[in-house]
């Protein structure tokens, strides 16, 4: 079937490793949307972290859509929410409890693209999420926040080695009532139970009636993997990792070798 929409996958896939556009990536989807495909980004990040990119692409009609938060929001991308979900301050609660225990960072985030933590010593991963997302950081413990304050998502940060070393435990902890994974080597994710970039992307394309099939996904890591097994060709970049590679139909080159490019003259410009 002839391809209707891309999903991309923004750090270490459309973003090079300087976390800037390749003219190649400009180029190729400029075209894409001269061919009135749909060019869905499928970030982490909120909003306000994607916002310059989409600028940047020309992604900016009332009629493009971006996935958020890992899949917990689905927006177009002048900000009106098509659906979402978040998680109670019963779960930043638990993990405050969580970091306490195991002496591990982490952070929650808000739907406005505040992040929130209570530990006073602030990571550095966490400092430069904020940067990236051009979002606000408070320290606060869940008790200083009302009981029906609500979260996105909440990530333990750290280095790799920290990470994994508390992975298994965070997936016991956790795995009951949310979706746990691990989005990059310096970050591990807890969201609503039923989000993920696939759901995000299979309740976007069920909107706009496009099937699976017609669906090219881009992404480089654990958290892309979702999104790979729901549609129809899924592209893996040569930077990503070897789980979300096993998953892919396809490895292109790597983000800074002009990956999006190659691949998507292959399968739609021939």
């Amino acid at each position: 079937m002839t391809p209707k929409l891309i999903a991309i996958d923004v750090d270490d896939t459309l973003l090079n490793s300087n976390i800037v556009l390749l003219p190649s990536t400009k180029d190729i989807i400029a075209k894409c949307l001269q061919n009135h495909l749909k060019v869905v980004l499928c970030s982490g990040r909120p909003l306000a972290g994607v916002k310059p990119f989409l600028n940047e692409l020309g992604i900016t009609a009332d009629d493009q859509y971006v996935i958020t938060y890992n899949g917990s929001v689905i927006e177009s991308v002048t900000g009106e929410v098509i659906a979402s979900h978040e998680l109670s301050n019963s779960v930043y609660r638990a993990m405050d409890e969580f970091s306490r225990k195991y002496h591990v960072a982490y952070n929650v985030l808000d739907r406005d693209s505040n992040i929130y933590t209570s530990n006073l010593e602030v990571n550095r991963f966490t400092v430069v999420q904020a940067w990236e997302n051009k979002a606000g950081l408070l320290i606060k413990t869940p008790d200083q926040l009302p009981a029906d304050f609500t979260i996105t998502k909440g990530i333990f940060v750290g280095e790799t080695a920290e990470l994994n070393q508390v992975e298994e435990a965070v997936h016991a902890a956790f795995d009951d009532q949310c979706y746990v994974v691990r989005a990059a080597d310096n970050f591990l994710e807890v969201m609503h139970k039923n989000v993920n970039k696939g759901a995000a992307l299979k309740t976007l394309s069920e909107k706009l009636g496009i099937h699976p099939e017609e669906i090219i996904a881009f992404g480089d890591e654990q958290n892309d993997i979702p999104m790979f097994d729901f549609v129809g060709t899924a592209v893996a970049m040569e930077n990503g990792s070897d789980l979300a590679k096993s998953h892919a139909d396809m490895i292109t080159s790597s983000n800074d070798a002009d990956g999006i490019k190659n691949a998507l003259e292959k399968l739609i410009f021939k």
